[in-house]
């Protein structure tokens, strides 16, 4: 990523990422579903109780990126929809798993 952020859902952190997400649980299984005011919309299939959609989503994102759970935050928003979520992974890694998982929800 040069100087320029390609999407406002993500801006580079230290040696990582930040994500804005937009997380809807209940869904029949964990998807992306495009963008939406900014943030990258993800479909859970995780309930909201008790922490599983949080859990669930750090665990999609993790497998999705290549990265330990370890290395994925959930920085704000733990109860609510919005979410910022960090990410250990290199602003290129993540620019081209994003362009990609966009494609496939078009």
């Amino acid at each position: 990523m040069a100087n320029a952020e390609p999407l406002p859902c993500l801006s580079t952190r230290g040696g990582g990422v930040l994500l804005q997400l937009s997380v809807m649980p209940n869904a029949k299984r964990t998807e992306v579903d495009g963008l939406h005011d900014g943030a990258l919309r993800v479909r859970l299939a995780a309930p909201p109780i008790d922490g599983r959609a949080n859990d669930a989503l750090v665990a999609w994102l993790a497998k999705s990126l290549g990265v330990p759970r370890r290395d994925v935050e959930v920085l704000r928003g733990e109860s609510s929809r919005r979410k910022q979520v960090a990410v250990a992974v290199s602003p290129e890694a993540a620019a081209r798993w994003l362009a990609e998982v966009l494609a496939a929800s078009a």
